[in-house]
């Protein structure tokens, strides 16, 4: 068993996977293969994949909704959310600095776009990358312990620190992200496989794709999060390499805030509940410019919050901000997606689909003996190769 799942995993490094683009209801591997066949079973596990609801769970859903959205913020405490995101977050950070969330382990199974076309691993590497990858399809979703409690967030403004080999804060802003810049104004210039991870928190997901990729030089990860005790997390790791990776304060809401990189340069975008904390209002700003910096042929790679989601239906009345988005009571927020919506934001920016679909899953406490419907919407967006090949609309 162990030689078929090397032999897998090797498959999905190389790209070989016919499957992982495709648009169609579930990837035949990725999205875990639990199903529940007898109900009298359902707390044997606790996890199960592709439920389907029933009318009337679903009605219960919408009715919840609709209750604990009747009385919104006042507009005076909206402002405040919105323009203090970044202190709830660095607030976030200091008290639990990066004990909160888990390792990303399942991002390869999901998103296997994440490596380079070309990789050719060892078989120590696939054996120690992304913390022994194990056939168990449970394994593979250690992020509900993320977002059961929790969420990811977006990027945001001020200095963070820097170290050696990747401090780029002496450069001249107007020059970086307007037309070619030389090779040596900015981190992973000489790269020719480059990831962004918006949103990067304390590095769940950082350090699991630098373990991956540390056998290829060739390849350079930047990471961005507008909470600065995010960025200082992430650059004091032990994991940290500043030879293959850039970690930077940004805000991506900030439309004239350039990256320390120019446009159209990147392979893979990874935006992984981190959307979903920005105001509806400024999502299609935030994908446009994303989109930007994405290559001919490059990828963008989402996963957040489906519409009644579990952690949708748990806030109480006086927490909702708008239809669908909610503050919890550190000050951080969430917006609960569709799969249309998804669809429009990155096709509107230019992007084609190559995947969107929602992701149902029975999350199970068999303690006390309670059922919670998780949701999820995943999609993987291409930049066309030609620009007349774009789908927007």
């Amino acid at each position: 068993m162990n030689v078929i799942w090397r032999n897998y995993i090797c498959c999905l490094r190389l790209r070989k996977v016919p499957h992982r683009c495709h648009s169609g209801s579930h990837p035949v591997a990725p999205l875990g293969s639990r199903i529940l066949t007898d109900p009298a079973k359902v707390f044997e596990h606790n996890m199960w994949d592709h439920m389907q609801w029933s009318k009337e769970e679903e009605a219960a859903a919408r009715k919840k909704v609709e209750e604990n959205s009747a009385v919104q913020v006042i507009p005076e405490e909206q402002d405040k959310y919105e323009s203090e995101a970044s202190k709830y977050w660095d607030v976030f950070y200091k008290i639990h600095k990066n004990k909160f969330f888990k390792n990303r382990n399942w991002l390869l199974r999901e998103f296997p776009e994440i490596l380079p076309i070309d990789l050719k691993t060892k078989d120590n590497t696939r054996e120690s990358s992304w913390d022994h990858i194990k056939p168990n399809a449970r394994n593979c979703f250690s992020r509900i312990q993320e977002e059961k409690n929790h969420f990811k967030k977006s990027s945001g403004s001020s200095d963070g620190p820097s170290k050696a080999g990747s401090d780029f804060s002496n450069l001249d802003p107007k020059k970086l992200g307007k037309g070619p810049l030389k090779t040596e104004l900015f981190p992973g210039s000489r790269a020719n496989f480059r990831i962004l991870e918006v949103g990067c928190g304390a590095g769940n997901s950082v350090f699991p794709i630098l373990n991956t990729l540390q056998n290829t030089p060739e390849s350079f990860l930047y990471c961005c999060d507008f909470a600065s005790g995010a960025i200082e997390l992430v650059k004091s790791h032990s994991s940290y390499r500043a030879a293959q990776c850039s970690a930077f304060v940004h805000d991506v809401c900030s439309d004239g805030l350039p990256y320390p990189f120019p446009d159209g340069i990147l392979d893979v975008i990874l935006l992984v509940f981190v959307l979903s904390s920005i105001h509806p209002d400024r999502m299609q700003g935030v994908v446009n410019r994303l989109s930007k910096l994405l290559k001919p042929g490059g990828m963008l790679l989402f996963r957040d919050y489906g519409r009644y989601d579990n952690t949708q239906l748990r806030f109480k009345k006086g927490h909702c901000l708008s239809e669908n988005f909610y503050v919890r009571g550190d000050g951080t927020r969430a917006y609960f997606f569709t799969k249309g919506e998804v669809h429009r934001l990155f096709c509107k920016a230019g992007l084609d689909e190559k995947q969107n679909l929602v992701d149902h899953r029975l999350q199970v406490n068999r303690k006390k003996q309670v059922k919670m419907h998780r949701v999820w919407v995943q999609g993987k967006f291409q930049k066309p190769l030609h620009p007349s090949q774009n789908n927007s609309k």
